[in-house]
């Protein structure tokens, strides 16, 4: 990858119900300096609000780490919705699929996708409702379905949850789902790799794993969150980042939307030029155009 982004943003994203969401954190990563937290107008981001700003405030060379499921699982049963004569082929029809379902559902909600008669079956909606079809047949496993970009994951040692899981704190289904609302309405203005080529200019989106940057920051296995500065400015560090100046004691707390935010950042500009995590070994042209990549998995 040719040296052609100067900045790095990361999105902590969430899918939750409502207009405005705690859990929506932006930084960004200038060629130099401490990343630097972006604030919305209201007391929290909303969904619309970051979509606008991808829209219209990106510059042709801004490097986007968006922590999300840009696709769900299609190479293990050659379907993202075996048996479903709807099923989509590949993952922009996947996300115009998502989007036009839940056309009517307000902040980029994904309530109308899940509640569909036929899509429901695949889901893990609570501990004690889960979908017919949220397992293979055959499946070993009772934790779900994974792409093949989270079993490269695993084998890293991160443990990433099926985007079919909607239960737990940990799960990211319903993140994903409205990142993929998202996806659909930025076609055009943003590519995503790599579903898209990498272009000669213009803004880029990739997928990323908060736990990935992290781990690269130094935080030890099985503890991915960083809430307190003084472990923030120490993951900042390892990242060759400056410190977060900090008003008041330097240990003091900081939310892990934020701080996995304001890390993903730094990590983003240390390995924007990784050729590896551009070109892994198990991605290829049906995998990218089905279920995507998380960058930084190899």
């Amino acid at each position: 990858m040719t040296k052609r982004f100067d900045q790095f943003l990361a999105i902590d994203w969430s899918g939750a119900k409502g207009p405005r969401q705690k859990g929506i954190a932006l930084a960004l990563a200038k060629q130099a300096g401490v990343p630097q937290l972006l604030r919305p107008e209201g007391a929290a981001w909303s969904r619309p609000e970051v979509l606008e700003f991808l829209q219209n405030q990106t510059s042709d060379r801004t490097l986007i780490g968006m922590d999300m499921g840009i696709s769900l699982p299609f190479i293990d049963a050659d379907a993202f919705f075996p048996d479903w004569k709807d099923s989509p082929n590949d993952a922009k029809s996947l996300w115009a699929l998502i989007d036009e379902t839940c056309c009517d559902d307000p902040h980029l909600e994904c309530a109308s996708f899940l509640e569909h008669a036929q899509v429901s079956r695949y889901f893990r909606h609570s501990n004690i409702r889960e979908g017919e079809r949220f397992h293979l047949p055959d499946a070993a496993s009772r934790e779900g379905r994974f792409r093949q970009a989270e079993l490269a994951q695993r084998n890293q040692g991160i443990r990433p949850v099926s985007n079919f899981n909607l239960v737990g704190a940990a799960q990211v289904g319903k993140s994903s789902l409205t990142g993929m609302r998202m996806l659909n309405r930025l076609r055009g203005a943003v590519s995503v790799w790599p579903i898209d080529p990498v272009p000669d200019i213009g803004p880029v989106l990739v997928e990323i794993y908060t736990a990935i940057a992290t781990r690269s920051g130094g935080i030890a296995k099985g503890r991915t969150k960083i809430r307190d500065f003084a472990a923030l400015n120490a993951a900042l560090g390892q990242l060759g980042s400056p410190p977060v100046q900090v008003d008041g004691p330097g240990n003091g707390p900081i939310d892990d939307h934020s701080s996995d935010a304001l890390v993903s950042a730094a990590w983003l500009r240390n390995v924007a030029n990784v050729e590896k995590f551009w070109h892994p070994a198990g991605l290829t042209t049906h995998i990218a155009q089905t279920e995507g990549w998380t960058f930084g998995a190899v």
